[in-house]
């Protein structure tokens, strides 16, 4: 069965005022001008979440992956024209996924959201898929019509003042986490193939100081082990095959195989394997290789109400990909996807590097909560059942 859920956060009195309340949310869609919502097909392991800003947010990205599936990139360069951001998606489907981006577009065309120009508008929708063919029913994606019925269950949401301010929102609840929206297929650890790894999610966290708040989700597809960046012990990744109870090093095990994973090998069609016959986690180069290559990714949207340009927003967005060196090893591999988005709606004047390092403190733990969230599903165990 289908699940959607949507949230929309409420609207300050005015975008150019710091008064609003401090009391920390529990979520992006508690952040003033958002709305998000999830499109969940559990049976096919497969889904999308749609994060919006009608207003119009400040966009930037950092791709450090080397296999992204990824629209609308190029135009978040501060170098670019285009000054508005309204929508992220984050998708499963691998490059199929990005199907769905253009239904959250023409969804929001519908409601007169979108970049003015003669005629009509254009609405900025950036996204990135995750590769979860492999965890459900390989030929089932997220379509445009997934992604629509995702945009207007966030619409939905919201009463809309005449100047498009949301004013009043129906629902508070925060978004679900886990096996939901993109994060339903997703999985980390997978580097001696589908037998031995486990169970990603999505996640997510909101941190706080004074009236500025740095929310980020997360959706957790990492070719890599998931580390608590408090107690540095690794909760998920690739488990060890002589003992599946117990975690083994991807990092070891990449080393330990002493070659690059090659980009044009294909998985076992048999068992879905990424080592043809599902190697063991401490494997020998001479006798193995992964070909899990292009499979992996884990792809982030910071919110934040901070008040940036595009430049500054892009250098959140980079200070970010620590918060992936922090708790994924190894990260940023040729096997993977690795993109942070960042939307500012513009509402409190906060430094730079404050911004950054209170986004990197949230994304950091919206990873972490992206495994523990998840449950066993699809033949893969989740970090509460290990």
């Amino acid at each position: 069965m289908n699940h959607m859920t949507a949230q929309c956060g409420l609207r300050g009195a005015s975008a150019d005022d710091n008064e609003f309340d401090v009391t920390t949310p529990q979520s992006i869609t508690q952040i003033p001008g958002i709305c998000a919502a999830h499109y969940t097909n559990a049976e096919a392991g497969t889904g999308c979440t749609v994060i919006i800003c009608p207003e119009g947010a400040t966009g930037a990205v950092d791709v450090r992956g080397g296999a992204p599936a990824t629209r609308e990139t190029d135009l978040l360069k501060p170098e670019e024209t285009v000054q508005v951001l309204h929508a992220v998606v984050l998708s499963g489907g691998s490059a199929y996924g990005l199907e769905s981006m253009c239904g959250v577009a023409n969804q929001l065309e519908k409601h007169g959201i979108g970049l003015p120009v003669p005629g009509g508008v254009v609405p900025i929708v950036s996204g990135a898929c995750i590769f979860d063919l492999a965890c459900g029913e390989f030929d089932v994606r997220p379509t445009r019509e997934d992604g629509a019925a995702a945009t207007e269950k966030a619409l939905r949401n919201a009463t809309w003042a005449d100047t498009q301010d949301v004013i009043q929102t129906h629902d508070s609840e925060s978004l679900q986490c886990g096996n939901v929206g993109v994060g339903t297929g997703a999985t980390v650890g997978k580097l001696a193939g589908k037998n031995l790894a486990m169970k990603g999610g999505f996640g997510e966290n909101i941190q706080q100081a004074g009236t500025l708040i740095c929310g980020a989700v997360s959706a957790v597809n990492a070719c890599g082990d998931i580390i608590d960046p408090e107690t540095h012990a690794r909760i998920a990744g690739v488990r060890n095959a002589s003992d599946p109870s117990q975690l083994a090093s991807s990092t070891d095990m990449l080393c330990a195989m002493q070659a690059q994973m090659p980009l044009d090998t294909k998985r076992d069609e048999a068992t879905g394997d990424g080592v043809t016959g599902g190697a063991a986690a401490t494997p020998n180069a001479s006798t193995s290789s992964p070909k899990s290559a292009r499979t992996n990714t884990t792809i982030s949207c910071i919110v934040t109400n901070a008040r940036l340009n595009k430049a500054q927003a892009t250098k959140v967005a980079q200070m970010c990909a620590d918060a992936y060196a922090h708790v994924i090893s190894p990260t940023h591999t040729t096997n993977d996807g690795d993109t942070i988005f960042v939307m500012a709606t513009n509402q409190v004047d906060a430094a730079v590097d404050v911004v950054g390092v209170l986004a990197t403190r949230a994304l950091e733990r919206a990873i972490v909560d992206g495994v523990m969230q998840a449950k066993s599903a699809y033949g893969f165990v989740a970090a509460r059942d290990l």
